[in-house]
């Protein structure tokens, strides 16, 4: 089961107690103070792992808590510290404020990690008071509370290139061949109920990643369908694959059925808004071999603004020049970012 957001509870430790206590030992007289400080509590922290991919762990666990610090004791002894809490979880999530809002934490390489509840400080012991006017002090410091809040967890998956397309555009289909991911395949719409997520061999030693998410349809922006729920996914991909079912574009009025798909898509886009519309992008006609001649025609002299490709991801048509056209327009990108 995917799972992109989850709620927790989370409290870091409280500092121990600092301490009380008197040196008392045969023939030294007034001996003074030697209570020790307490230990600090534990802090809660957040760990990228990328061996996760999805936050179901949460489901059946939304409690979190460090340990508390050890108090002081007699003879200078400083209490043990509380152990930390590490919470894993997948590289792309985002640690929220649940009650403000406010981001506490982006987390986007394996073995990042940061600190978002500290532990409570440890309380001084009773030595720490002792002054000129005040030979024996009977009074130490309590540790500090631990800091509690609920926090929300958001999942941004993080991939190199993100499928767009109308549901049964063939996205499924596509990803299962050109990768090792098995999603579900079949002729109905919304088989794609999560996102997928799949690693494109290239060559010999290079790959690339790509992101399938739920179909799109009209009015997805507005609550309509599931693609909407999973557009976030696609926020941190450097590219898109506009997929249009060719099928669909059979008939008289090939290049106006091809404009109202693609401009709905890029609709949806632009309301979701997060400037998904300012990535670059391939335009990828499925289907191919389902199609007329005359449509195929159609297709190869069409003019568009941008690169465009037929395939089939039934018979294997064009999928090596799609992968070659998709890991081009990605080396270009990383030419640009250099510059």
């Amino acid at each position: 089961m995917f799972l992109d957001h989850a709620k927790i509870y989370a409290s870091s430790g409280a500092g121990g107690n600092g301490c009380v206590s008197f040196r008392r030992e045969k023939y030294v007289p007034k001996g003074g103070p030697n209570g020790g400080d307490g230990g600090k509590g534990g802090d809660i922290i957040f760990k990228a792992d990328s061996q996760l991919s999805t936050l179901i762990d949460f489901r059946y666990r939304a409690h979190y808590k460090a340990e508390r610090g050890d108090h002081g004791q007699g003879g200078l002894k400083t209490g043990k510290n509380g152990e930390d809490d590490v919470i894993r979880v997948p590289c792309g999530s985002i640690i929220k404020d649940f009650e403000t809002g406010e981001i506490l934490a982006e987390l986007l390489k394996d073995g990042e990690q940061k600190v978002i509840l500290k532990g409570g400080r440890g309380g001084k012991g009773n030595t720490h008071f002792k002054n000129s006017t005040n030979q024996a002090p009977r009074t130490a410091q309590p540790g500090e509370k631990g800091v509690e809040k609920t926090l929300l967890i958001e999942l941004k998956l993080i991939a190199d290139v993100g499928l767009v397309g109308f549901p049964n555009a063939g996205k499924s289909t596509l990803i299962s061949k050109i990768s090792a991911a098995k999603p579900k395949i079949a002729d109905y719409a919304f088989t794609t109920l999560s996102p997928n997520l799949g690693i494109v061999r290239f060559k010999e030693y290079d790959s690339f990643v790509v992101a399938d998410i739920p179909g799109i349809i009209e009015g997805a922006s507005d609550g309509k369908g599931l693609g909407i729920q999973f557009l976030r996914h696609i926020e941190r991909t450097r590219m898109l694959l506009f997929m249009i079912d060719s099928v669909n574009l059979e008939g008289a009025k090939t290049k106006k059925k091809l404009l109202e798909n693609y401009e709905i898509l890029r609709k949806e886009l632009k309301n979701y808004g997060a400037d998904l519309l300012d990535k670059p992008g391939i335009m990828c006609f499925t289907k191919a071999d389902a199609i007329s001649g005359e449509l195929r025609t159609k297709l190869e002299k069409l003019k568009t603004k941008e690169d465009k490709i037929l395939i089939s991801s039934v018979s294997g048509e064009n999928l090596e020049e799609l992968k070659v056209m998709i890991w081009n327009k990605l080396e270009h990108l990383k030419s640009e970012n250099k510059n």
